[in-house]
C-alpha cells in the first residue's frame, strides 16, 4: 500500500510489468479508491496477460508543432507498449481510449490496421510536402506484438518504396529483422535510427523496462546496425536524477565503442499520472531512494514534479539539471558525438504512390 496524495492507493508488483497499479482515467465522469474493510480477499495474481484488440485506422500521420523536437511528424502503428517502461511520458495517452495509463498501457494494446493505406492516402494529398517521419513518437514500433504483426515492416515496404525518409527510436533488438530494408535505405539517405540506453544496470532494467531488451542487446544493436552501414546514435533517455544520472559517460562511451555516432538526451518527464505511476515504482523498488530521487527531480522541475513548458521540459532547470548538460557535452565531445538531427536525410526522391500506378491499393 502506497500512499500518494491524499488516498492511500493498493500497489502490486507484477512480475514482467513496470507499473504497480491502474491510476483512473481522469476522462472518467467518476472513479473508485480500493478501502481495506478488513474481510478476506482474494490475493493479486503476480501476472497479468496481455490484451490485443483491433482497431480500423482512419488516419496515419500525427503532427506536432513543439520547438523541442527535431520533427514535426510521427506514425504509432500500436497504441500503449508492452516493454512497459514505467517512466513513458506516452502513457497518459491511453485515458483517451478508456484506458488506463498504469498497467493497462502496457497490457492491454491496441493494433492499428490499415495504416498503410492511410498512409498511401495522406502521401497523395496534393499539399503533402516530404520531411522525415519519426517511427515511433508515442510507442516502440518494434516491442514484442510486431513480431507477429508486422505492422512496421509493412510501412517501411511502403517508405522505401516511395522513397520517404524516416528515424527510428527503439529500445528492441526487433529492428534487425528489418536490416534488408534499412541497409537499402540508409543507401538512399533515407533512414536514421535512435537506440535508447537509459541505464547500463540489468538489474535496474528488469523493472524499470521490463520487457525491453537488455542494454547489452541494445550496444549489440548498435553494433550490427553500424557494421550494416545504417546510421546509428543513441538516446541517453531518460536521465533520472539520484538513480541513472551517473551513468551518462558510461553509457555514452559504451555506444561511441558500439559504434553510435549521435547522441541527445533528455531529463525524466512526469506528466499528469505518470508522477504517481513513478513514485509507486520508486518506493517498491528503491524505497531507500525514493525521497532523494523525487526532490532531485522537483529541484529540476521548478519545485514540481513535472514542467511542460517548451524549452524545459527535455532539460529541467536548476544546478542539478544544468550540471547534467554540462556532464553530457563533454563526454559528448569526449567521444565524438554528433548532437541528433533530422537534417541530411534525403526528401528530394519522395514519388507518391499515385506516381507509381497505384502500387499499394
Amino acid at each position: 500500500m502506497a500512499s500518494l496524495g491524499k488516498s492511500p492507493i493498493r500497489t502490486t508488483v507484477h512480475k514482467g510489468r513496470g507499473a504497480t497499479y491502474d491510476p483512473h482515467n481522469r476522462f472518467a465522469p467518476t472513479h473508485s479508491v480500493a478501502e481495506d474493510d478488513g474481510w478476506w480477499r482474494e490475493e493479486t495474481s503476480p501476472t497479468r496477460a496481455t490484451e490485443v484488440r483491433e482497431e480500423t485506422s482512419k488516419s496515419a500521420l500525427s503532427w506536432n508543432r513543439s520547438p523541442d523536437l527535431p520533427f514535426d511528424r510521427s506514425l504509432n502503428p500500436y497504441r500503449g507498449c508492452e516493454h512497459g517502461c514505467v517512466y513513458c511520458y506516452a502513457r497518459p495517452s491511453h485515458a483517451y481510449w478508456d484506458l488506463s495509463p498504469g498497467l493497462d498501457f502496457e497490457t492491454r494494446l491496441i493494433a492499428r490496421n490499415g495504416l498503410v493505406e492511410r498512409l498511401s492516402e495522406e502521401f497523395c494529398k496534393p499539399g503533402y510536402v516530404c520531411r522525415p517521419i519519426n517511427l515511433s513518437g508515442n510507442t516502440d514500433c518494434y516491442q514484442p506484438l510486431e513480431a507477429k504483426r508486422q505492422l512496421t515492416r509493412q510501412l517501411l515496404e511502403l517508405l522505401l518504396a516511395c522513397r520517404h525518409p524516416v528515424t527510428i527510436v527503439t529500445k528492441s533488438t526487433l529492428v534487425l529483422r528489418d536490416m534488408d530494408m534499412l541497409a537499402e535505405m540508409a543507401e538512399h539517405r533515407l533512414v536514421r535510427v535512435f537506440i535508447s540506453l537509459t541505464s547500463l544496470d540489468a538489474n535496474m532494467k528488469r523493472t524499470l523496462e521490463p520487457r525491453a531488451a537488455s542494454p547489452q542487446a541494445r550496444l549489440k544493436v548498435i553494433r550490427e546496425l553500424n557494421t550494416a552501414g545504417i546510421p546509428v546514435g543513441t538516446l541517453v533517455s531518460p536521465v533520472i536524477p539520484g538513480l541513472t544520472d551517473h551513468e551518462i559517460e558510461r553509457i555514452l562511451e559504451a555506444a561511441s565503442r558500439a559504434g553510435a555516432r549521435t547522441a541527445s538526451w533528455m531529463l525524466l518527464r512526469l506528466p499528469h499520472e505518470v508522477a504517481p505511476l513513478f513514485e509507486a515504482w520508486l518506493e517498491a523498488h528503491y524505497p531507500e531512494r525514493a525521497a532523494k530521487v523525487m526532490s532531485l527531480i522537483r529541484q529540476c522541475r521548478g519545485g514540481k514534479a513535472y514542467d511542460a513548458q517548451f524549452g524545459k521540459r527535455f532539460r529541467g532547470e536548476g544546478i542539478f539539471a544544468d550540471m547534467i548538460a554540462q556532464r553530457f557535452n563533454r563526454a559528448s565531445r569526449q567521444w565524438n558525438f554528433q548532437s541528433r538531427s533530422e537534417q541530411g536525410l534525403n526528401t528530394r526522391d519522395f514519388r507518391p504512390p499515385n506516381a507509381q500506378g497505384d502500387l499499394f491499393y
